[in-house]
């Protein structure tokens, strides 16, 4: 851990990030530190990892003016394979980085269709609008339009009302008996679990789903693996998960210890809520996210990956 951290940085106790304003904070020192130290790995670590976003927004302007060069072109020439990724991922502003994933899980052969989930469950209606207006900005093209070429039916109706959800009004008792009716007969109707679940507050959802369960006498991820399948099961349970514990989900897909979900999960939560994911990380796999990493990883991408987490739990 960098004794830096513990000198120089204001914690900002109430926040449930683990990256926070650097105070002792000059963008033209750090840039200038960077410009003399590309080679130092660790020295680009120590910096990057310790500073916000808005920050290193700061660090990529001043570096661009002291040298006429671009920081991420700068940090591809020095860095390679995952601490490159990382670093680079740790300059993207939080929407761009955000589009980014979505296009990432779009391109090319096959669809990532669980990382879209994990966005756009995870992410509130106004986020996602300034998501879709930043890929627009980057790619050029409608994020509705891509989502629904790479997707058809129920989950595609799925996938545009999450991207455009909006909290409606609604009886928690009306919603349960319209949930639990679409589980009466043969086949499921996903129509009310898309309409009520991307349009009600997390609260009055969590109260649905708990009274589902006591109607309908199991858990809800059961009755959907039961009733449902294919793409709008996977979806529907997703959602459910993130409705229920959001924090849980992203620790559960933290445990599947692949390397991309992790960064991604880990940089994109950094300054939000990535406290909450560590410890549902540890209830869920009884040992701490940074005993984890250090399981996995070495070197200096280990030591971005453990500044980024901060701190055994």
């Amino acid at each position: 851990m960098d004794p830096e951290y513990f000198q120089c940085y204001d914690m900002c106790w109430g926040t449930l990030g683990t990256v926070r304003p650097f105070s002792n904070f000059h963008s033209d020192v750090d840039a200038m530190e960077i410009q003399k130290s590309l080679e130092k790995k660790g020295t680009l670590v120590r910096i990057l990892t310790n500073r916000t976003n808005a920050q290193r927004q700061e660090i990529a302007k001043a570096f661009e003016e002291l040298t006429q060069k671009d920081l991420a072109a700068a940090l591809k020439k020095a860095l390679s394979g995952e601490l490159e990724d990382l670093l680079l991922e740790l300059l993207m502003p939080p929407l761009q980085y955000e589009a980014y994933c979505l296009q990432q899980a779009m391109v090319g052969i096959g669809t990532d269709e669980e990382t879209l989930l994990e966005i756009l469950c995870t992410r509130s209606g106004m986020v996602l609008q300034e998501i879709s207006a930043a890929y627009k900005e980057i790619y050029k093209k409608d994020l509705d339009k891509e989502l629904k070429g790479e997707s058809s039916g129920d989950f595609a109706k799925l996938l545009m009302a999450l991207l455009n959800k909006e909290e409606l009004a609604g009886g928690v008792q009306r919603d349960i008996e319209a949930l639990s009716a679409t589980l009466n007969g043969k086949k499921a109707d996903a129509g009310p679990w898309i309409d009520i679940l991307t349009s009600r507050d997390a609260d009055h959802l969590n109260k649905v789903l708990m009274g589902l369960e006591l109607d309908i006498g199991q858990m809800v991820d059961q009755a959907l693996e039961k009733k449902f399948s294919g793409d709008i099961r996977l979806g529907l349970k997703v959602l459910v998960e993130c409705i229920q514990s959001p924090e849980g989900y992203l620790a559960k897909r933290l445990a599947t210890s692949k390397t991309p979900i992790l960064q991604r999960i880990m940089v994109s939560h950094s300054e939000e809520n990535l406290l909450c994911i560590r410890a549902a990380y540890l209830k869920l796999t009884g040992t701490s996210l940074y005993t984890a990493l250090q399981k996995q990883f070495k070197g200096d991408h280990l030591q971005a990956l453990l500044a980024i987490c901060r701190s055994e739990d």
